[in-house]
């Protein structure tokens, strides 16, 4: 595995969270912005771990919402670099739902986050 493969598979990032109500809204499904604001927060860690610089969010790419996250699941996030440029990279967050009490698992939402790599004056700088 090369060094650039073996930094993308290193920067992979997941997090679980458990959907409780008071992240929910009147339909008892998790708001949209909550899921968006979990993505982006996977989204920079994987950012970060790969480029170990600073890192910021400068857009995101048509947010699919699949199928609607009820409250009493499981959902894990996980963020892959998708591409990489010279001062900015992609990456990839897609959600999976998991029922607490059995092993269905169903894919929910995905999205695309772009970061941009900024120096200690906010200078857009190379990411690798």
């Amino acid at each position: 595995m090369s060094d650039l493969a073996q930094r993308i598979a290193h920067a992979e990032t997941r997090l679980f969270k458990a959907v409780f109500p008071n992240t929910t809204n009147h339909y008892d499904t998790l708001f949209g912005g909550t899921a968006m604001q979990l993505m982006d927060e996977v989204a920079f860690i994987a950012a970060t771990r790969f480029s170990r610089k600073r890192m910021v969010t400068v857009s995101s790419d048509r947010i699919n919402f699949r199928i609607p996250i009820p409250a009493g699941t499981i959902v894990e996030l996980i963020g892959r670099i998708s591409r990489i440029g010279t001062k900015s990279l992609d990456v990839t967050v897609d959600i999976h739902i998991e029922e607490m009490y059995s092993d269905v698992r169903l894919d929910a939402v995905s999205g695309t986050f772009t970061f941009v790599a900024i120096d200690e004056h906010k200078v857009p700088i190379s990411v690798l």
